[in-house]
């Protein structure tokens, strides 16, 4: 039971975690490595339950003050086109432009031409929530003390298209199984950056995404450890959970539609342009999965909005991560629902190790005076990894033994119909 505001925090993972070497020379495990950077998690008693944490966030809070560069890169995938913004953490400046999100400002050709580094510093590539960006509170929280007072550590985000002020340049949309511009970043960074270490963590449709990638990837992911934070796991399952909610169907629904829809409206001269979409349509929905009826199924041609969350899910990709993979969750989640969870699969893979706590809403976590828990976790398990962890000598392993990178099993996760259009190319 719950008392006052303090979550029970549990964990769920394999028999066998997976074995990590200490810089020391001394072993430990990923499980023991989550459960040291996870602390109490005291919660405002106040917001005694997922919807007050989750509605808490229309308070607006200005959170930490964290500033940041954006470049425009041009896809480098044929059939994926177009531009995206990625915004990298900076120190303070006094650039103002009234076109992006708030202490944003563009590189110069002259400064970016000067980002790449021999630097070790460890670096984190940040995806965020529906309809989000750089700017959430929730995000600039997760990464604040990673950045700011020489915090030691490197962070861009990279902006779903269309998404924090960038333009729409292309008919390819965001999708919650996009996993190319995320892929081609990490490239990117790891030519740019070859002796940092690379990380990852992702909230909501964002956590979807990378956990697609990172099983997508599998043994051959370049990331050293990733974070899955909020994440609707099983699409179906938590769209289902939300219409037959009245809170879900009536508030949350309406809210993402509604979002998904300025987005749209936002972008209407490029979705004319570059798209088939029916923008008179789109502008007369009222709910998110109605959203998806009009522009995902259309956009990737899907039969039917529960036929692209069957595809999107990142449930099944669990299965194929072989990285450490740190998944944070609130079981009072009203969005990213428990029983989308994936537990068997958690279960069955030593490479992901599930901490969730039993109230935090959805991507909320309020403390008393205004914090977000979350940020704790999330930071000392990073920093722990980056530091205390040999990250070279972590190997694929299955069944406690090194695995084959070459083996392909019956049971192929990642298999889905984007990727498929890929391997058609």
């Amino acid at each position: 039971m719950d008392w006052f505001g303090r979550a029970r925090i549990n964990f769920t993972h394999s028999k066998s975690p997976v074995a990590l070497k200490k810089k020391d020379g001394s072993v430990t495990d990923l499980l023991e490595v989550v459960q040291k950077a996870t602390p109490p998690c005291q919660l405002n008693p106040l917001l005694f339950n997922g919807h007050l944490q989750t509605m808490w966030t229309a308070v607006k809070d200005e959170g930490p003050p964290i500033y940041y560069r954006r470049r425009i890169f041009d896809a480098n995938h044929k059939t994926y086109n177009g531009t995206f913004a990625v915004d990298f953490a900076v120190n303070q400046h006094e650039d103002v432009d009234e076109k992006l999100p708030p202490r944003t400002a563009c590189f110069s050709e002259e400064e970016f031409s000067q980002v790449a580094s021999d630097d070790s510093r460890p670096m984190l590539i940040v995806l965020h929530g529906l309809s989000g960006g750089s700017y959430e509170e929730y995000l600039r929280h997760a990464i604040a003390p990673l950045v700011l007072n020489d915090g030691g550590w490197e962070v861009c985000v990279v902006n779903a298209r269309g998404c924090a002020n960038s333009e729409v340049t292309s008919g390819v949309l965001f999708n919650a199984r996009a996993t190319w511009d995320v892929r081609q970043i990490v490239s990117w960074a790891k030519e740019t950056f070859p002796n940092r270490p690379l990380f990852a963590m992702g909230f909501s449709l964002g956590a979807n995404i990378l956990t697609n990638y990172v099983g997508e990837e599998g043994a051959n992911c370049p990331l050293k450890a990733a974070i899955s934070v909020g994440n609707p796991f099983d699409l179906e399952a938590s769209n289902k959970a939300l219409t037959r909610s009245t809170l879900g169907h009536h508030i949350y629904q309406r809210v993402m539609g509604t979002n998904m829809k300025k987005l749209i409206a936002k972008h209407k001269d490029a979705v004319l342009k570059y798209t088939n979409l029916d923008y008179d349509q789109i502008q007369q929905i009222t709910r998110l999965h109605e959203f998806d009826r009009e522009v995902q199924t259309v956009t990737w041609g899907y039969p039917t909005e529960t036929a692209y969350y069957r595809d999107a899910s990142s449930s099944d990709a669990v299965l194929a991560i072989k990285i450490p993979f740190f998944i944070l969750a609130a079981e009072d989640d009203p969005i990213a629902v428990q029983e989308a969870i994936p537990y068997q699969e958690i279960r069955l893979n030593p490479y992901t190790v599930l901490c969730a706590s039993s109230l935090g809403g959805h991507l909320s976590w309020f403390e008393i005076g205004g914090g977000r828990w979350h940020a704790r976790p999330i930071c000392n398990f990073l920093n722990y990894m980056a530091s205390e962890i040999d990250l070279d000598s972590i190997k694929p392993m299955v069944n406690g033994k090194e695995a084959n990178t070459e083996l392909k099993t019956h049971f192929d996760p990642v298999r889905r119909k984007l990727q498929i259009l890929t391997d058609l190319e």
